[in-house]
C-alpha cells in the first residue's frame, strides 16, 4: 500500500507544553495526507499523556532514553512511509491550518528540498519573520530553520544524522542533502513557527563551535573563511544579546 505524501517527525523529552503546541498545529490542518512519527526520549507520564489525548494520536510512537535529538530523528526517519519528510520538534509549529494545503503542490513535482521562512522571538518576547536564506548560502549557515524544511525521502536515501554533533547535526545533514538534491524551491511563505528556548539557543556557542567544523569538514573551507565566518557569527548573536530589538532591526 502506498505511503502518505508527508512523514512529519517529531522529536520530544520531558515537555509536554512543547508537545501540545506541536500536536494541536498538525491536528488543525486542513491538508491531512501525513503520518506523524514521535520519538520520544525516555519522557515521563506528564509528555506520553499528551499523546493519549484526542487531538491527534501518533502513527508511530517509540520511547526509550537515547542519545539525544538526532538519535531520535534518526529512529523514526528509518520508519517513515512518506514521500516527504519534515522535521517538526517538540515546541515547533507549522505557521497556520493551510500550510501542508499550500505546500503540497509544490511537493507534488517531486521537489528534492522546500523550504520557506519561520516566525521567530529574537529575544524581545515578539515573534517576527525571519526571512529564508538562498540556499547558495548554506555555507553561512542553514538556509531556513529545520521546522520550514522538507526533504524528499527518496534523496535523503543511506543519509543519517552524524550524532558527533550535539546541535549543528542538522545542519551538516541539509549540507549533504543540497549536495545530492536535484530541485531546491525557496517558497515565499511562512512555513513554521520556531521553539523558542530550545537547546540551539540555549548552547549557541557549541552550536557555532560545530558549525565551524562541518565547514572544514564537508565544504573544505579555508581556515581564515571558516574563522571569518564563525566570528561573524559571534558579533550576531553579541548583539542579540546586547539589543534583542536592535538585531530583529538588522536580522528580520
Amino acid at each position: 500500500m502506498a505511503g502518505p505524501a508527508l512523514s512529519v517527525i517529531t522529536v520530544v523529552r520531558d515537555d509536554p507544553a512543547g508537545l501540545t503546541a506541536t500536536r494541536d498545529s498538525l491536528a488543525g490542518q486542513v491538508w491531512r495526507d501525513f503520518e506523524w512519527l514521535v520519538a520520544d526520549g525516555g519522557s515521563g507520564a506528564a509528555t506520553l499523556s499528551v499523546l493519549a489525548e484526542a487531538a491527534l494520536a501518533p502513527d508511530w510512537l517509540d520511547s526509550r532514553p537515547d542519545g539525544g535529538p538526532f538519535a531520535g530523528m534518526d529512529r523514526a526517519l528509518a520508519r517513515a512511509r512518506g514521500r516527504h519528510v519534515l522535521f517538526l520538534n517538540a515546541g515547533d509549529c507549522l505557521a497556520d491550518a493551510d500550510v501542508l494545503a499550500d505546500l503540497a503542490p509544490v511537493l507534488a513535482k517531486g521537489t528534492d528540498l522546500l523550504y520557506g521562512d519561520a516566525l521567530e522571538d529574537p529575544g524581545d518576547g515578539q515573534m517576527r519573520r525571519k526571512r529564508a536564506r538562498h540556499w547558495r548560502w548554506a555555507f553561512y549557515g542553514m538556509p531556513a530553520h529545520h521546522c520550514a524544511i522538507i526533504y524528499r525521502r527518496a534523496v535523503l536515501d543511506g543519509l543519517r544524522l552524524d550524532q558527533g554533533y550535539r546541535i549543528a547535526g542538522d545542519y551538516a545533514f541539509t549540507l549533504s542533502v543540497l549536495r545530492r538534491a536535484a530541485g531546491v524551491v525557496q517558497v515565499d511563505r511562512v512555513v513554521a513557527r520556531f521553539a523558542p528556548g530550545g537547546l540551539s539557543r540555549r548552547l549557541a556557542a557549541l552550536g557555532r563551535r560545530e558549525q565551524y567544523r562541518i565547514r572544514r569538514r564537508l565544504l573544505m573551507m579555508p581556515v581564515i573563511v571558516a574563522s571569518t565566518i564563525w566570528l561573524l557569527q559571534i558579533v550576531a548573536a553579541s548583539l542579540r544579546h546586547i539589543s534583542p530589538k536592535g538585531y530583529a532591526f538588522w536580522r528580520f
